[in-house]
């Protein structure tokens, strides 16, 4: 079982940048796709972005340009770029690995489809404020 854990995660004010990190417990960029969610209070979890082993990335279009997936094999690690924070940026976010024999490829459509597959990290809050 794939273990994730998040960090990097705090308060700032609009404008700022954050800097996520996701370690992941074994090498499975040969295999998974990899990504990250957020969920807002009040609102349903959604995809930020998704990166395969080759470290081609895709995003959602609300973060398009602000965010930035990166991956780092040897040290096992996931990391989620964040700059020109916004309010509406604040929830918590997740890393997820997904390595559903049905996924046809990785993208955030393939993440969002497949979620219930993801294993999932226990999330890190960002908050915010203007």
């Amino acid at each position: 079982q794939v273990h994730l854990a998040e960090s990097g995660g705090g308060s700032v004010q609009a404008g700022g940048s954050l800097r996520l990190s996701c370690v992941v417990s074994e090498d499975v960029y040969s295999s998974y796709c990899m990504g990250w969610f957020r969920q807002a209070p009040g609102k349903e979890r959604e995809v930020v972005g998704s990166i395969n082993r080759h470290g081609t990335t895709t995003y959602a279009e609300s973060v398009k340009g602000r965010l930035t997936i990166s991956q780092d094999s040897a040290k096992n690690t996931l990391y989620l770029q964040m700059n020109n924070l916004k309010p509406e940026d604040t929830a918590m976010y997740y890393c997820a690995a997904n390595g559903s024999p049905w996924r046809k490829g990785c993208s955030v459509e393939d993440l969002r489809v497949l979620a219930p597959y993801n294993e999932w990290g226990q999330g890190t809050q960002v908050t915010v404020s203007s």
